[in-house]
C-alpha cells in the first residue's frame, strides 16, 4: 500500500497529524523571543530665512532741474540687508526715459561709503566707487554680500560735463535705481 492510500485510508489519522505539525509551527514561531528598542527626534521644525531691502529714499535721490555744463548734484541713500540671511546685493536701472540721450552725455559716480556703526553713518571718501561712467550704462554692478542687518551707505553724484553739446539744452531724461539681493 502506498503512503497515499495509507493516509486516504484514515482521514482521521491524517488530520489529526496535520494539526499536531501545524500546532508545532505555531508554538515555534509565536515563542521566539526578540530584543527591541526605539529612539525618536520629535517636533522637527523648520523655518525659511528672509531676504528683504530697507531703502531710506523711498522716492527719487535726484530732482535736478536746470542743469547746467559743469555742475554736478549729489545724493545719498541707506541700502539694509533687512532680512535674517546674508544677501549678495547689486545694482541696476530701469524705466529709462531718455528720447534725446541727455543719459549718455552725463557723468554718473555712485559710490559705497560703508557700513553704518551702529547709528552712525559712514563718511564718502570718494575712494570706493561701485560705478563710475555715463548714467545710461549703468549695467548691473556687484555690491557685495550684506550680512543680515547691515547697512550701507551710497553717494551718487551726476555731473553735467562742461563740453556738452548746445542742442542738449532743455533736454530731460529720467531713470529708475533698482537694488536687488539674492541669497
Amino acid at each position: 500500500m502506498s503512503r497515499l492510500s495509507a493516509l486516504a485510508a484514515h482521514p482521521r489519522r491524517t488530520i489529526g497529524a496535520l494539526a499536531v505539525v501545524l500546532a508545532a509551527v505555531g508554538i515555534t514561531v509565536g515563542s521566539g523571543a526578540n530584543f527591541t528598542a526605539h529612539s525618536a527626534n520629535p517636533s522637527n521644525t523648520f523655518t525659511a530665512g528672509t531676504l528683504s531691502i530697507g531703502n531710506s529714499a523711498s522716492s527719487a535721490l535726484f530732482n535736478a532741474t536746470g542743469l547746467r555744463p559743469g555742475q554736478t548734484v549729489n545724493g545719498t541713500v541707506d541700502i539694509e540687508n533687512t532680512g535674517s540671511l546674508s544677501g549678495a546685493f547689486t545694482l541696476s536701472t530701469s524705466n529709462v526715459v531718455d528720447t534725446a540721450s541727455l543719459l549718455g552725455q552725463l557723468d554718473l559716480k555712485v559710490e559705497d561709503c560703508g557700513t553704518f556703526t551702529g547709528t552712525t553713518p559712514p563718511n564718502c571718501a570718494g575712494t570706493n566707487f561701485v560705478y563710475n561712467g555715463k548714467a545710461n550704462a549703468v549695467g548691473t554692478p556687484a555690491l557685495g554680500t550684506y550680512a543680515a542687518n547691515a547697512k550701507h551707505r551710497y553717494q551718487f553724484s551726476v555731473t553735467m560735463p562742461s563740453a556738452i553739446a548746445n542742442t542738449f539744452q532743455g533736454k530731460t531724461a529720467a531713470v529708475e535705481f533698482d537694488w536687488d539681493a539674492a541669497a
